[in-house]
């Protein structure tokens, strides 16, 4: 009988342990900090320490459990906060909390709060979703192509790879009793790679925002957005230790009865002077036109020429220095008010037509 019961003992450890074997939970995250100097911040220059200059700081758990045959329970749970004051940006996983499941030939699905197809298959071909970081965005990350906003309550489909060529969507809920509409949000996009050649689009579109204020997406551009469009296309082709992007992307926000268009155009350059030291390069140019910036101005478009530069050295694998200017100039009365580098958090908008920003840091990976 005690013979029979360690046996059964032993059977269910091998079994247990088996099973302990098919699943993973990773712990990951960036912490990312600074001193960056800005200029025309009420007025005056801002000298301050800053979090999430390259990358936002964040930490997360990613799991998976092997199911058999191919398929695969996947979840990430995702939170940005800020080093130098240790508090979270928002909720606990404000970036990304979601769940699903994953099969190697028919693509994954997951629910929860995800970013959008601009960030997955279009943002990664700019400087901002690449090598430059978050003062590297468009005039007030117009386009989300710096993840200032995910999705809530979004279903999302992210296809196998085939042949170099990937493609997804997802819907996010408004999760509004009789108003489907109110807050709801939907993106497509698709990507291709090959040989160097990489190649994205996307589309997003919101809609209903300022008729529910816990839908698919909290971020308000204009503090009364009724609906936002943004789509955008690119490419980037990397020939040895170099690579090189272009973009373009427009974003048409309607609120209030008043309008807004933002059309980006940005050019940028990567290239490894040796295997630690990287240098990057980028130029945008932003063109802005509505009725909303006609306000006693008498015109209703303004545009901003934005320049950028990086040098960052690796200290190791998972530990870098960096140091980067960036620069962006406004023409027409109504760029003031709209101005401002990137997505900063150094002090927001500038009190004129330009804003400069020098930062300097380190960033470690885990």
């Amino acid at each position: 009988m005690k013979k029979s019961l360690v046996i059964a003992a032993a059977v269910a450890a091998t079994f247990a342990s088996a099973s302990y074997a098919q699943s993973s939970v990773t712990l990951y995250g960036v912490v990312d900090a600074g001193f960056t100097y800005t200029t025309n911040v009420g007025g005056n220059a801002n000298y301050a320490m800053t979090s999430g200059n390259v990358q936002a700081s964040r930490w997360g758990l990613r799991g998976a459990e092997d199911l058999g045959g191919g398929l695969k329970a996947i979840f990430t749970l995702e939170s940005g906060f800020d080093v130098t004051n240790g508090k979270q940006n928002g909720g606990l996983f404000n970036r990304q909390s979601y769940v699903g499941l994953s099969q190697a030939q028919y693509g994954t699905v997951t629910l929860g709060r995800q970013f959008d197809s601009v960030v997955d298959y279009v943002a990664p071909l700019t400087a901002v979703g690449s090598w430059g970081g978050t003062y590297f965005a468009h005039t007030l990350d117009n386009d989300n192509g710096n993840g200032t906003f995910s999705l809530n309550n979004a279903i999302k489909y992210t296809s196998p790879n085939l042949s170099g060529f990937q493609f997804g969507g997802a819907y996010a809920f408004s999760n509004q009793a009789g108003g489907f509409a109110n807050n709801r949000a939907y993106s497509a996009g698709m990507g291709y790679n090959y040989n160097g050649l990489r190649l994205g689009a996307a589309y997003l579109q919101a809609q209903g925002m300022d008729r529910n204020a816990a839908g698919a997406v909290v971020n308000d551009p204009l503090g009364a957005t009724q609906r936002q469009r943004t789509w955008g296309a690119g490419a980037s082709y990397t020939f040895g230790p170099a690579v090189a992007g272009v973009v373009f992307t427009q974003t048409r926000l309607n609120g209030g009865g008043e309008s807004l268009r933002f059309n980006n155009l940005e050019a940028n350059l990567h290239y490894d002077l040796t295997p630690a030291l990287g240098i990057g390069a980028m130029y945008t140019y932003t063109n802005a036109n509505g009725d909303i910036l006609n306000a006693g101005t008498g015109s209703n478009s303004a545009h901003w020429n934005q320049f950028g530069l990086q040098a960052d050295y690796a200290l190791s694998k998972r530990t870098d220095v960096y140091l980067e200017g960036v620069g962006v100039w406004g023409a027409g009365a109504n760029a003031v008010g709209l101005t401002q580098v990137g997505y900063t958090s150094s002090g927001g908008l500038s009190s004129s037509k330009n804003q400069g920003i020098v930062s300097t840091g380190i960033r470690h990976r885990f």
